[in-house]
C-alpha cells in the first residue's frame, strides 16, 4: 500500500505523486464516497490518499487521510452538492481584476467568507495594475485599503509586465496555495510569470463581452521553489456558499464578528433588530456598505434556498 499526493485531477482520473516521487494515475473504487459530504468530487487535489497498484502500473485509491481544511463551493444552481475546490491548504490567493474583467465585491465576499469558515487565509492579488484608467486606480486603492483594514494583505501586480511578481513569489515559499479567481483575471499567465517553465494554456479575453474564456479544464499542483506548491483551478463565474447557518454567516465576516458583540441580542442577524451594533457601525462607515451588502446577499441566497449564478 503507497501514500501519495493528489497532484491533478481531470474529473475521471487522478494524478497521485508517491513518496518515492513517482507519478501514478488513479481511479476510485467505485463505491468510494467521503461520509458525511455531499460532494461532487469526493478527492480534490492537495488530498493525502493511500493507494493500491496493480499489474497495468495505475492504482486505486483506497482510503483519504483526514484533511487539515478545504475550499468549498456549492457545485450549481439550485445543486445540493458541494464541489471541494482544494485541500489541504496553507493559504490562499484571490485573483481580483478592477476591469477587463471585473470582479464583484460580492464575489470576493463570497470567497473570503467560506474560506473564513474553512480557516484557510486568503491574500488578494490586484492583478493587471498596467492596464487601469485614473478611476480605475482610484477605486483600486479604495479597495486596498478597506480590505488591509479588514486584515487581508493585499498585492498589486502586473503579471504582464512583472510588477510586484517577486514580493508575491516571496509569499509561496513552503506553502501550499490555492490560486483562484474568475476567469479572465489572468491567473494562468501570473502562474507562468511565477513558474516560467510551466507555461499554461493562456485565454484571450472575450473584448466584446469583457469576460473570461475558460481555458484551465482541471485543478493542478505545481511545485515552487522554496518547497511550495502552487494550485492552479479553473476560473469560477460565482462562488455559492455552502452549508452556511443564517445566524453563522456574520462570524465569517470579521469586522461584522467584531462589532456584533456589541448588539442587543446575541442572536442578532443585523437586519431589522433594534440595538443592532453592526448597523449602526455601517450607519457610520466603520463597516462598509459594501461588505454589509454582501453579507446581506448571502443571507438572501438561503432564504430563497438557491444559489443566483449572476454573482
Amino acid at each position: 500500500m503507497n501514500k501519495g499526493l493528489v497532484i491533478k485531477n481531470t474529473g475521471s482520473w487522478y494524478l497521485v505523486k508517491t513518496e518515492d516521487n513517482q507519478l501514478i494515475e488513479c481511479k476510485i473504487k467505485g463505491n468510494f464516497r467521503l461520509k458525511g459530504i455531499r460532494s461532487t468530487n469526493p478527492i480534490a487535489v492537495g488530498d493525502y490518499v493511500k493507494i493500491a497498484p496493480n499489474t497495468e502500473g495505475t492504482a486505486f485509491i483506497t482510503e483519504i487521510e483526514d484533511r487539515k481544511n478545504y475550499i468549498i463551493r456549492r457545485a450549481s444552481n439550485l445543486s445540493k452538492q458541494s464541489h471541494i475546490i482544494a485541500a489541504n491548504l496553507d493559504q490562499c490567493l484571490l485573483i481580483v481584476t478592477v476591469n477587463y474583467p471585473e470582479t464583484s465585491t460580492i464575489f470576493i465576499d463570497r470567497f473570503l467568507a467560506s474560506a473564513e469558515a474553512y480557516r484557510v487565509p486568503v491574500s488578494l492579488v490586484f492583478n493587471k495594475v498596467d492596464r487601469y484608467t485614473e478611476e480605475e486606480q482610484h477605486y483600486l486603492e479604495a479597495l486596498i485599503n478597506l480590505y488591509t483594514h479588514i486584515g487581508y494583505p493585499c498585492y498589486r501586480v502586473s503579471a504582464l509586465n512583472q510588477t510586484g511578481i517577486q514580493e508575491l513569489k516571496e509569499s509561496l515559499a513552503g506553502k501550499v496555495t490555492l490560486f483562484s479567481g474568475h476567469s479572465g483575471v489572468g491567473k494562468s499567465t501570473l502562474i507562468n510569470a511565477i513558474l516560467p517553465d510551466q507555461q499554461l494554456r493562456t485565454g484571450e479575453i472575450s473584448e466584446y463581452h469583457n469576460k473570461g474564456m475558460h481555458t484551465t479544464t482541471f485543478s493542478e499542483m505545481f511545485p515552487v521553489e522554496g518547497d511550495g506548491y502552487i494550485i492552479d483551478t479553473p476560473g469560477i463565474k460565482g462562488f455559492g456558499t455552502f452549508d452556511m447557518k443564517d445566524e453563522e454567516v456574520g462570524h465569517y465576516f470579521k469586522e461584522i464578528f467584531e462589532m456584533s458583540a456589541q448588539c442587543k441580542y446575541g442572536n442578532c442577524t443585523h437586519r431589522h433588530e433594534p440595538g443592532c451594533a453592526v448597523r449602526e457601525a455601517v450607519e457610520k462607515h466603520y463597516i462598509s456598505e459594501s461588505r454589509y451588502t454582501s453579507y446581506l446577499n448571502i443571507l438572501e441566497d438561503k432564504e430563497e434556498g438557491k444559489y443566483r449564478s449572476a454573482y
